[in-house]
């Protein structure tokens, strides 16, 4: 069985302020295309399909459109809700699209029940877990504790009690959204650390044949059967080396996997350029950036004059500058963006905590009433995006 497993096209999301909605429309169109020219099978979307809870009408008007090209294709699509979906908003309708061939997964307690395929060879089992926001499922899950690999742990202890029940043979695919240990983060991504602790072991995964995974903007291959396809774009400058791909997955009868990558198409190079403004805007062999989004970082001692009206002129698609000089006092100058990029929130109340308190960190007791406040403010978040 061929599946095309993509991830976080984050509809609606916007890249340093220039609308993307053009170019998600030209991904979903090489998407169909690829399902209907490489047979493909099933279509796995491992959540963030939507870039916030309330997405804006244009967005929605292109999911829409999607899913209604991808059922006259009459090839099943399962997906999931990821932490930057609403999942009940998502899920509205999701049986009547069933009987399209529209399989969304947005409840966690349904998920040990598959959506049930076959080929030539017998059954095949796909599990979508939805986000399971750690304070909001334990109890659905019955889980021990209120973390991710806790929550995790519970949905796929029921996701292996069910495949247990299944016909001997049966083979079977886990949709996820999380972070799991080995994977590489990008800065576009919304930190989920829930006491301290983001990522979950990927040998919560085992039992299954393949794991689908999103949430990570990186196409990353964990283990053999444990992989991320990232998102189709990027949307930050630290994506500027990625290849941005899909997965084509074919699991053979004995549950054997081989996969490949399918590029998506870029709308526009990201290029990171470094220097003195003056080179910046004289070495020749910046030439090849001149057509792509640019995020320039000068490390002029001296904030030069007007540095972004002289690079718009040889780099018109600039769309960020960032100022870091090498060395001496200038370097105080650094943004305060800058200075948190790569920090957890909990790491940057603690750094302030130093802050106020003259160099006097804080203990392990305050450290703990402060991952407790930023959790349960991260439920709250999670608790009133459901009720819009």
């Amino acid at each position: 069985m061929r599946f095309l497993h993509t991830s976080d096209w984050h509809l609606g999301r916007s890249f340093h302020r220039v609308n993307l909605l053009t170019a998600q429309r030209t991904f979903l169109d090489h998407l169909v295309e690829t399902v209907r020219a490489r047979e493909v099978d099933a279509v796995l979307v491992a959540g963030d399909v939507y870039d916030r809870a309330v997405p804006p009408l244009a967005a929605v008007e292109l999911f829409d459109e999607a899913l209604h090209r991808l059922a006259e294709l009459g090839v099943p699509t399962v997906m999931i809700s990821g932490n930057h979906d609403s999942a009940r908003r998502l899920g509205v309708g999701a049986g009547l699209m069933e009987r399209a061939g529209i399989h969304l997964r947005t409840d966690p307690a349904g998920c040990g029940t598959p959506v049930l395929l076959s080929d030539a060879h017998g059954p095949v089992a796909l599990y979508g877990l939805p986000y399971l926001e750690p304070a909001m499922v334990r109890d659905t899950l019955g889980a021990q504790r209120a973390d991710h690999a806790a929550v995790l742990g519970a949905a796929m202890d029921r996701v292996r009690a069910d495949l247990a029940e299944r016909p001997a043979g049966t083979r079977s695919v886990v949709l996820a959204h999380a972070f799991v240990t080995g994977g590489t983060a990008s800065d576009s991504e919304r930190d989920i650390t829930v006491g301290g602790v983001a990522s979950v072991p990927a040998g919560v995964f085992d039992g299954v044949d393949y794991a689908a995974l999103g949430h990570l903007h990186g196409c990353q291959t964990l283990t053999e059967r444990v992989r991320y396809s990232g998102s189709p774009l990027a949307y930050s400058f630290s994506e500027a080396d990625h290849r941005k791909t899909s997965w084509l997955v074919e699991l053979d009868g004995t549950g054997a996997v081989h996969a490949e990558r399918v590029d998506a198409p870029v709308p526009r190079a990201l290029a990171r350029i470094r220097g003195p403004l003056e080179r910046l805007l004289d070495d020749p062999a910046l030439a090849r950036y001149e057509e792509s989004w640019v995020e320039a970082t000068l490390t002029d001692a001296a904030r030069p004059h007007e540095p972004m009206a002289r690079l718009v002129k040889r780099y018109p698609h600039i769309l960020s500058l960032v100022f870091d000089p090498d060395e001496g006092p200038a370097r105080s100058l650094a943004s305060y963006a800058q200075r948190l990029r790569g920090r957890s929130d909990q790491e940057i109340a603690e750094d302030f905590v130093e802050h106020v308190r003259s160099g006097r960190a804080a203990d392990e007791r305050e450290r703990a009433e402060l991952r407790s406040a930023i959790d349960e403010v991260r439920a709250e978040d999670m608790t009133a995006e459901v009720a819009r």
